[in-house]
């Protein structure tokens, strides 16, 4: 696949991220990471050899066809670099490694605003928010927040629906049987789960996690749900409704893979959400540093 339309590039001694703090995650795929002289290095399938300042990544996203020995992993859990385990760029998310010395500050915070009922509305009510920017949301109830996002999204539905002159009959998903939906359903199912995976290993990089949410509960990934949010309409549902026409009637995974990568590119969502997150959160710059 052409480099322009990867969500991220190949990792060379040339494109290796020069900075001071910690930078948040480095996606690597295709090679093998190794113990050289007691320092990580990367071999890619053309046999490059990087060396890897593990010691200034927050996490390391491993996509497909990595191998990684336990040097490697113990010297990366030395110098405090998460591991996650992703699909190709990180449009799934499998597992993470956790890392017993790593900084906990944003955790920390994360479940302090959780578990004070005040303090967690009031998270609620920033990330509605966004998608209502001129109604006054004070004193509404997170029920109530919710009835009124369900009512937006209906409406979004069947406005993209009309706009791109697509027929629609509502969302639809069967777990464990993608084909049974409409073009539509399974492209949206398909970018969703994307945006996931992206969200995923970007919340576990930043330091935050996954299963601490605000807006849904009794879900495997809360938080990332309550984040996705914030982003679903232009890169799901709009993208779904696009692609609908364009496609005729057929799924194609890699068009669709392509046009949302193009879509998260354009957006800058991989520097926009650490953002968003400090500001749904109401942390300061220092706090979000690991």
């Amino acid at each position: 696949m052409d480099d322009t339309q990867r969500l991220f590039v190949k990792v060379t001694r040339e494109s290796l991220p020069q900075v001071k703090d910690k930078y948040p995650f480095l996606y690597l795929e295709h090679g093998r990471l190794e113990i050289d002289d007691s320092s990580i290095k990367w071999i890619d399938a053309t046999n490059n050899v990087v060396p890897l300042p593990v010691a200034t990544i927050n996490a390391l996203l491993l996509g497909p066809g990595t191998t990684v020995t336990h040097d490697a992993v113990r010297t990366a859990a030395a110098a405090n670099c998460a591991i996650c385990w992703v699909g190709a760029d990180s449009l799934l998310f499998y597992s993470a490694g956790f890392l017993p010395t790593a900084d906990t500050r944003n955790l920390k915070k994360q479940i302090e605003l959780s578990a004070d009922p005040k303090k967690s509305i009031e998270v609620a009510r920033r990330m509605f928010a966004r998608r209502f920017p001129d109604v006054d949301l004070t004193g509404k109830t997170l029920q109530e927040l919710m009835g009124m996002e369900g009512n937006r999204v209906r409406v979004l539905y069947q406005a993209k629906a009309e706009q791109y002159q697509v027929g629609w009959k509502g969302r639809s998903f069967t777990p464990g049987k993608f084909e049974v939906s409409d073009l539509t359903n399974q492209i949206l199912t398909a970018t969703n789960a994307a945006l996931y995976g992206i969200l995923c290993s970007a919340t576990h990089s930043l330091g935050y996690s996954p299963h601490i949410g605000f807006i849904h509960c009794g879900s495997p990934l809360p938080f990332i749900y309550d984040m996705a949010d914030l982003y679903k309409a232009e890169l799901c549902i709009d993208l779904a409704f696009h692609l609908t026409r364009e496609l005729a009637g057929r799924y194609d995974k890699h068009k669709v893979a392509a046009a949302f990568r193009k879509r998260v590119i354009e957006m800058d969502l991989l520097a926009k959400y650490g953002e968003d997150i400090a500001a749904m959160l109401g942390v300061a710059r220092a706090d979000r540093r690991r």
